[in-house]
């Protein structure tokens, strides 16, 4: 019995002395090694088709080159939908004209999303236009600001909604685009907190009128006679 114990003893001492070998040892299969080392892919950057697919065409021609873009067209979920008309290009004024046929799919805010309309337009609009929306931005100050050309007076400048919408998402004149400062949605809201201002502008205006003082422009954005 002692003689097992001894050969067991030694028998363990050897595997102990073996397990702390230098010796390099092949570590077995990996189950599903590319789950396991997948190739780090930054999204939306071009794929190299060399290194990521051997796939050809339908003729077998050539390799077919893969993104990680999303297809034309592709909307992520809660997005709005995509404004229809495109900017036009230098010099023209087609699509410019053509939005004033796009309606305004939030045509009716409640009172906390027009309190909400008001704060995007002070942040985003107010600046240039106005706490007033009549242009006496901080940055035109009559004048005696950086901005020497005066903004628009959105109580009498009466655009459409769509023509509205075209302005913020692409930029006017010296106005730049604020589509990557708020969402399409925003932008609406903020088109209606501006049409809410212009027709109490033009009550105001009509008000005035009936007492002899004859207003600068209707709600319809025309000059009195």
């Amino acid at each position: 019995m002692k003689r097992f114990y001894w050969i067991a003893n030694i028998f363990l001492l050897a595997l102990i002395l073996a397990s702390c070998s230098d010796v390099r040892r092949k570590t077995g299969g990996v189950y599903m090694p590319d789950m396991a080392y997948s190739r780090a892919i930054e999204t939306y950057a071009q794929l190299d088709s060399a290194k990521f697919t051997s796939d050809t065409n339908a003729r077998g021609e050539g390799k077919i080159f893969y993104n990680a873009r999303p297809v034309p067209g592709a909307m992520a979920v809660g997005d709005e939908m995509p404004f229809p008309i495109a900017k036009d290009k230098v010099g023209d004024t087609i699509n410019y004209i053509a939005s004033k046929q796009v309606q305004n799919p939030y045509p009716s805010l409640d009172a906390m999303q027009m309190k909400e309309a008001e704060r995007l337009y002070l942040v985003n609009c107010g600046i240039c236009h106005g706490p007033k929306l009549d242009g006496m931005g901080p940055l035109y100050k009559g004048g005696d600001g950086p901005y020497k050309a005066k903004p628009q007076n959105l109580i009498t400048y009466v655009l459409t909604p769509g023509q509205m919408f075209y302005s913020i998402t692409y930029g006017k004149n010296a106005m730049g685009s604020y589509a990557s400062q708020i969402t399409t949605k925003q932008r609406w809201m903020v088109i209606d907190y501006i049409k809410s201002k212009q027709v109490a502008g033009a009550a105001t205006a009509a008000a005035k009128d009936s007492t002899g003082t004859k207003p600068a422009m209707d709600s319809t954005g025309t000059k009195p006679k």
